[in-house]
């Protein structure tokens, strides 16, 4: 094989220290020199210093967790840092330790047969660390949601089989007036209600009459309440603080929002996982593929055992399929919802749904690579007049017929 990176550096990376060994090809023979570093900042300068000092440029090491991000940190200034997927640099079991690994991370590297990992610039990371931790504590909301209401079930309250929304205006005043009262009062209950629900009192009051709520389960749903309070408030607060990062991105935002079912959260996350450079992604393929969007590949012996989308795209792909859902029910554009429709048909609604999602990434490459607002070259296709249609649908059968008469199928129209 051929060596693409005559010097270069395998690191091994774990909690507390990391494995360095320096490899210097001399023709196609690699002479190795190995040191060991701890993970605190001035050993890893040290160990930035004694690449720079053997002219070594090109490092490679292992996404172990969070543990390679400070070696990240203070290496990508001057060197050219390559994380490579575990996958791609495992060893094998039973004849692995510390030194082996990061020679082994070398030997692979060298050879150029590490592919490198997208890690996007300081800025986009930063923002990535806040919307991923807005989707983690919006999965904790709906938890505390979730809690709340079998805390109601259990007691004997029967409301959300009335409202539409337990969470809403008048079922919130109903049960925060359940956990906080001593005395139960049905006059009290009608007079919270609002709007339409208020045609529905009737069947309210029977919900919650016979209730059997404790003086400890009050306190349980109180706590309950109060956290789920706390954390709408911290989602609020790190939503303001977003708005201030993505200062630098509004015209990216304003040119994702003009596709059909992306807002500007949605933008917003699709940006702080992919960043705006699409030069990282050889095409919108690839991207597909990173994002986990595209089927597996796994075929031996001419048999293929398994097409099933990967595992890729923690965070991206529930955002994209997301954005998919609200944009086959758009009303504004019918473009994604006949495309969907037609593939639903086919192949389901779950596959219709990825394979809408990975056209709306498909286009989000494509808008950042040239700038140009929502406008795929079918769209006229699907938006055109009916009278168009009309015609090109009578055409289309008229061809139809003249090739059935050509191959003898039908009779040739009798003259009359």
């Amino acid at each position: 094989m051929k060596v693409i990176y005559p010097i270069c550096c395998g690191i091994d990376v774990h909690k507390t220290f990391l494995v360095a060994t320096l490899i210097t090809s001399v023709g196609i023979t690699p002479n190795y020199s190995k040191k060991r570093f701890s993970t605190f900042n001035n050993s890893i300068l040290l160990l930035k210093q004694w690449l720079i000092e053997n002219n070594c440029r090109d490092v490679c090491m292992e996404s172990t967790g969070k543990y390679w991000i400070p070696v990240y940190n203070l290496l990508e200034d001057t060197i050219r840092v390559t994380v490579a997927n575990p996958k791609w640099v495992r060893a094998i079991k039973g004849n692995k330790d510390d030194a082996k690994d990061s020679k082994w991370i070398g030997d692979l590297f060298r050879l150029g047969l590490v592919p490198n990992s997208f890690i996007p610039p300081k800025s986009i990371r930063i923002l990535r660390e806040y919307t991923r931790y807005i989707y983690k504590l919006t999965s904790c909301k709906s938890s505390e949601k979730n809690r709340f209401q079998n805390a109601l079930t259990v007691c004997n309250v029967s409301l959300d089989a009335v409202v539409s929304d337990m969470f809403g205006k008048s079922a919130t005043s109903i049960t925060d007036y359940l956990i906080t009262t001593s005395e139960y009062n049905p006059e009290t209950c009608v007079s919270l209600l609002q709007k339409s629900l208020k045609t529905k009192s009737q069947l309210v009051l029977e919900s919650i009459e016979g209730y059997q709520i404790t003086h400890e389960q009050k306190i349980r749903m109180l706590s309950i309440r109060s956290h789920l309070n706390f954390i709408e408030g911290e989602i609020s607060y790190l939503k303001s603080q977003i708005e201030a990062m993505v200062a630098p991105y509004g015209n990216i935002i304003g040119l994702l929002c003009t596709i059909p079912g992306v807002e500007r959260s949605s933008a917003i996350t699709i940006i702080s996982e992919i960043g705006t450079d699409m030069s990282q992604f050889a095409s919108s393929k690839r991207l597909c593929c990173w994002a986990g969007l595209t089927p597996g590949n796994n075929e031996s012996a001419g048999k293929k055992k398994s097409v099933k989308i990967t595992r890729a795209g923690v965070y991206l792909k529930p955002a994209l399929v997301q954005v998919a859902h609200a944009a086959v029910k758009s009303k504004e554009s019918s473009y994604y919802k006949n495309k969907y429709e037609r593939i639903s048909k086919r192949r389901g609604k779950k596959r219709a749904i990825i394979a809408i999602a990975r056209m709306i990434l498909t286009s989000i490459y494509h808008m950042m690579v040239t700038g140009e607002v929502f406008n795929p070259a079918d769209l006229f296709k699907i938006e055109m007049p009916p009278d168009i249609k009309d015609r090109q649908k009578e055409k289309a059968i008229k061809q139809a017929i003249r090739l059935l008469i050509s191959e003898g199928l039908i009779p040739p129209p009798q003259m009359t």
